[in-house]
């Protein structure tokens, strides 16, 4: 959907498991053997990723100001279970959080969120606007106050919608 760039560091894998559905149309890339194995989710694990990937969704609209979609398990409740420790590099002892388990996806998810808190970044991640959109994208405007995926696609839609319930 959007000529965006990608999100920084681990927020790209963020970004990019929200965008692996277009609400438009309803294609999901998890659907897929492809798409699963592009965030080595295994087949029994699909609606749990789903149900990760609702939530980011909720949260990524809640940081651009929008309430969710629709019903999700909070995003705190699901990054509860992953157990983080703080990992430091014994060559210039510099520290991060790590998920115990690098390999689940929530795992994954768990530690791009808590390095995204500490660099400042995690609410410039949101999703657009657009309800028939909603596609992540990350945040660049100098005031952190972008409202849609791409201002060619969406947010020409939305202005213009809005002129035309403004004319009529």
């Amino acid at each position: 959907m959007s000529e965006r760039l990608p999100a920084p560091g681990g927020l790209a894998v963020v970004e990019a498991l929200v965008n692996t559905v277009d609400l438009g149309s309803g294609r999901d890339a998890l659907d897929t053997p492809e798409g699963r194995a592009r965030f080595g989710i295994a087949a029994g694990d699909l609606e749990a990723a789903r149900e990760l990937r609702e939530s980011l969704r909720a949260v990524c609209l809640a940081h651009a100001g929008h309430p969710p979609h629709r019903a999700v398990t909070p995003l705190g409740e699901l990054l509860a279970r992953v157990p983080l420790y703080v990992a430091v590099d014994p060559r210039d002892g510099s520290a991060r959080l790590a998920p115990a388990d690098d390999g689940p996806l929530l795992s994954r998810v768990a530690a791009a969120v808590a390095e995204a808190l500490t660099e400042g970044t995690w609410e410039r991640l949101k999703a657009c606007e657009l309800p028939d959109c909603h596609w992540a994208y990350y945040d660049r405007s100098p005031a952190g106050r972008g409202r849609w995926c791409s201002m060619q696609v969406c947010g020409a839609r939305a202005k213009m919608r809005r002129y035309r319930a403004k004319a009529s």
